[in-house]
């Protein structure tokens, strides 16, 4: 196992070291972001899929092993600004993950605990979609991208309502869209945040690493929902709004500056 693990790592350092944020190729930018982030979350949930069951009796603590290290590289990578936003979010999904799934049973992992690599999951995922949505080359491309992510997701929900009878994930995604509107600052992040989730929940529950029930959370048997619901990500932006209050918190002058010099800026750019 150890030597199929080695050289995911090694390809996973060898990008981790190139530039981001300048590069000016939008397709290098999403390669280096989301690219990185998808094959990690498909091979780290593979760990703790059935399928590794049916070979190991320890999938989920080689799971839990991959998480270590993917996180060690990723916290090594990135600034001191992100790193204390990484420790804020693996504090708040520790929390909810709890709340969630054991306390309230809105969903549950397939050893009915909450797995060790879950948590700093969530912090991989808001650093993956942070600097992707960070890149130049993407910001360049950013009205753009809205467009095609927000066609895409309207196009997946109603695929999983029509299909699938998901009406609790379609009405979780309308709302998603309509709070975006009067956020057009975070609104690429948060589009690609629901695209990653979509993803991640896709692998997840098709590994049997996680499951849904058949209606909202168990509980609102009038919302048919799917496994898993298409919305999802509304409440992943819970921890993602969490994190960034903390952090706010935390350094509320500097936060008050960066505020200043944006608004500076902007009475600049008009005419």
């Amino acid at each position: 196992m150890a030597q199929e693990i080695e050289p995911f790592f090694i390809y996973f350092i060898y990008f981790s070291q190139m530039s981001l944020l300048a590069s000016k190729s939008p397709f290098y930018a999403t390669a280096k972001s989301l690219g990185i982030l998808f094959l990690f979350i498909g091979f780290g949930l593979f760990l703790d899929s059935a399928y590794m069951v049916e070979i190991t009796e320890n999938a989920q603590l080689y799971a839990n092993i991959s998480m270590v290290i993917g996180f060690a590289i990723a916290f090594w990578q990135v600034n001191k600004r992100v790193r204390e936003q990484m420790i804020y979010a693996v504090l708040i999904a520790i929390v909810g993950e709890y709340l969630f799934s054991i306390v309230l049973g809105m969903y549950t992992y397939r050893l009915g605990n909450v797995p060790h690599y879950v948590p700093p999951g969530h912090a991989l995922v808001y650093v993956g979609v942070l600097y992707f949505s960070k890149a130049a080359s993407i910001i360049k491309n950013k009205i753009k991208l809205e467009q095609i992510f927000t066609v895409f997701i309207l196009i997946y929900a109603t695929v999983f309502l029509i299909f699938r009878f998901d009406v609790f994930g379609f009405l979780m995604t309308i709302a998603t869209l309509l709070i975006l509107r009067k956020k057009p600052r975070e609104k690429l992040f948060y589009l690609a945040m629901y695209v990653t989730v979509a993803y991640l929940e896709i692998i997840g529950t098709n590994y049997l690493c996680w499951e849904w029930p058949a209606t909202a959370w168990g509980v609102f048997d009038f919302l048919p929902s799917h496994n898993p619901p298409s919305g999802i990500s509304l409440f992943y932006f819970l921890l993602d709004l969490g994190t960034l209050w903390l952090y706010k918190k935390r350094h509320k002058i500097a936060w008050l500056r960066m505020k200043n010099i944006r608004k500076v800026r902007l009475n600049l750019s008009k005419p």
